[in-house]
């Protein structure tokens, strides 16, 4: 148990240690884990030789100590852990803990590339429905393989970072008109953070996922539905999402979700020979969607149809290679029922169903709303982890 109060039922204690990159004041970006409502200086605690990682933690960014890769992550996450736990070193490290509320925080990595998968069985079929009504809601592909596009990651945003609405050509009743996006939406998802990199032409193993994935983030990949609508056929998702994705401001360590591993929904058809991933394994993250402050949907990570290890393997098996801070996202997570989606698009149908929010009708977002995802999971001994919110405000286009 560690000595910091703060931390006890939090959703952050020693059982999660999530990492991110934050600054005081005007001061340079540091690399710090949560603990409670504090974040240990680990740039510090570097410096004060109470830590070691060969000068990686002295970084403003996480991708030098996401490349050390698994062995130094788990030594590194055991001196943590003594650090808070063990009286002994109290003196020590309180100086280098900071309230939260005093940092600002930054994008914790760089992010080499952004890629996004469409693996909710639920959310697909939804999809099918409202773009393509009449015709089977899955493309035969999909039981098959993890459909995905090769995002932006240069609009990759930290959380709290307010979204511009897009501009760009939408449907009209006379064809295609400019201007503003009517339809904006969000899509609550997970992301999985590369730490160690493949060489090009090389495949990486379903079961090799824990060797290169450090860690989990919570993702909002905001849609331009209008936009999307008009252009993603043929080729699919273009500049309806490559305007902004919101990321959390914390990495979750996979270590920290060793609990939260749960069997994932069976696949019929059998899948192919690369993407058979023993176990199969999903994570039991339970989301929650909050819209202006209510909570307005719940969907739940574990029923995904692919798992992290089977999106892993497919984005590397034409021999593509990780980059260190590569983040590939789930794809909008949907359970079975209205109140499950994990997009305005499925919550209203399309627009045709309304929902009620502070008192008002809505159906896709408004200039000065903000969402806010949430998540929690399973933590050692009947606990609970809470994962890093992504939050962000919507202000007009310019």
């Amino acid at each position: 148990m560690t000595w910091v109060t703060s931390a006890q039922g939090s959703g952050y204690g020693v059982e999660h240690l999530p990492y991110g990159v934050f600054r005081v004041g005007d001061g340079a970006p540091r690399i710090g884990v949560r603990i409670g409502d504090l974040v240990f200086d680990l740039a510090g605690a570097e410096a004060a030789d109470l830590v070691l990682a060969g000068g990686a933690l002295a970084l403003p960014t996480l991708n030098t100590f996401l490349a050390l890769g698994r062995p130094q992550w788990m030594a590194v996450r055991q001196r943590i852990t003594e650090l808070l736990t063990e009286s002994a070193h109290r003196a020590a490290v309180e100086p280098l803990l900071v309230p939260l509320d005093e940092v600002q925080m930054e994008l914790p990595f760089e992010v080499a590339d952004y890629v996004d998968f469409y693996s909710s069985e639920q959310h697909a079929s939804n999809v099918g429905q409202i773009f393509r009504p009449g015709q089977p809601p899955l493309l035969p592909n999909w039981k098959h393989l993890p459909i995905g596009y090769h995002g932006r990651a240069g609009t990759v945003v930290v959380s709290g970072t307010p979204v511009v609405r897009p501009q760009g050509q939408r449907p009209g009743p006379d064809g295609p008109v400019y201007g503003p996006s009517a339809r904006l939406d969000i899509e609550a998802e997970v992301g999985f953070v590369v730490g160690v990199p493949s060489p090009l032409g090389s495949r990486v193993a379903a079961a090799d996922f824990a060797d290169h994935v450090f860690g989990v983030v919570l993702v909002n990949d905001w849609s331009a539905r209008d936009i999307q609508a008009w252009e993603y056929q043929p080729l699919g998702p273009f500049l309806g999402k490559s305007f902004a994705t919101s990321v959390a401001a914390w990495v979750t360590p996979l270590d920290a979700l060793r609990h939260a591993f749960v069997p994932a929904p069976d696949q019929d058809p059998p899948v192919a020979g690369y993407l058979r991933d023993e176990p199969h394994l999903g994570l039991d993250l339970r989301l929650t969607v909050n819209w202006n402050g209510e909570p307005v949907s719940e969907p739940p990570f574990a029923g995904m149809y692919w798992t992290p290890a089977q999106q892993l393997a497919h984005l590397t098996v034409n021999g593509a290679s990780l980059r260190t801070g590569d983040l590939y996202a789930s794809g909008t997570v949907s359970g079975p029922r209205r109140d499950q989606v994990g997009s305005f698009l499925e919550l209203t149908w399309g627009g045709a169903e309304p929902i009620t929010v502070a008192g008002a009708e809505r159906t896709f977002l408004a200039d000065g709303d903000t969402v806010t995802i949430t998540a929690t999971a399973p933590g050692p001994d009947g606990g609970t982890i809470t994962l890093g919110e992504v939050t962000g405000l919507v202000l007009p286009a310019r």
